[in-house]
């Protein structure tokens, strides 16, 4: 029988690898370690790269296993998926991974300007009722700009046409610049070094989204810290399957 949610809490308390901040305002709880990644844990001057949303970590850890140049922190709130991850780069004896249980609201608060390189957003919740919850709405990507290099990588992996399209419009709307495109990942042939990545690590869930026929799309966009971040005043077909753990919640056909 594996472990309840009271003793992974329990272990990640004491793990080295995890920092917790379960809060939705954490004014009053200063975290010291902002804009002292590199120097406080990594003990190197490597770039710095984002999962948010990251579940039970396949992509941080996965990604630190491939890129030993480079130090991956993984962010979600729900730490008993994130326990599978920290455990595993542990047991791997991976130094150059980290995971930060809090909010995404307030990630902004954890790292200071230019502290980070890229961004990840692996099948995060399309969000299709609320725009300002989408990872990828200008909301979000403002608070990116905070600590996010000038032209810093955004990349989105994702089975929602929804948020897929979503992400598109916005990234035209406020003219950012888009690099990869992709509404079929696993049938590129490309060897750009993006779409090697993109496909060198599949999540359990991935699997089981393409064994149901669901494409999986893939997008690559630089985020400048200068211009207007516009959101597209466009309604959007919504995705019409039950996704793993979400649905639609809506009977609408279409949202903006």
């Amino acid at each position: 029988m594996g472990k309840g949610k009271l003793a992974k809490f329990a272990d990640m308390e004491k793990y080295e690898n995890v920092f917790q901040y379960p809060y939705s305002v954490v004014d009053n709880v200063p975290f010291e370690m902002k804009g002292h990644w590199r120097e406080q844990y990594f003990g190197n001057d490597n770039p710095i790269v984002l999962e948010l949303g990251c579940g039970r970590g396949e992509y941080a850890v996965g990604l630190a296993e491939r890129y030993p140049d480079k130090n991956f922190i993984g962010v979600d709130i729900k730490g008993a998926r994130m326990w599978t991850g920290a455990t595993d780069a542990l047991n791997k004896g991976l130094k150059n991974v980290a995971f930060l249980r809090t909010n995404i609201e307030i990630i902004d608060r954890f790292f200071a300007e230019d502290e980070v390189q890229e961004v990840w957003l692996t099948f995060s919740d399309p969000q299709m009722k609320n725009p300002r919850k989408r990872l990828t709405s200008t909301y979000f990507m403002q608070r990116y700009r905070h600590f996010l290099v000038d032209r810093g990588t955004v990349h989105l992996k994702t089975d929602s046409n929804f948020l897929f399209t979503y992400t598109q419009l916005m990234a035209e709307a406020s003219k950012l610049p888009v690099e990869v495109c992709t509404t079929d990942l696993y049938s590129e042939k490309d060897d750009a070094p993006a779409i090697a990545v993109a496909q060198s690590i599949q999540t359990y869930y991935e699997g089981m989204w393409r064994e149901r026929g669901i494409s999986i799309k893939y997008m690559k966009m630089q985020l400048p810290r200068e211009g207007e971040l516009t959101e597209p005043d466009v309604e959007i077909e919504m995705d019409d399957y039950r996704s793993y753990h979400r649905d639609k919640r809506s009977t609408k056909d279409t949202a903006k």
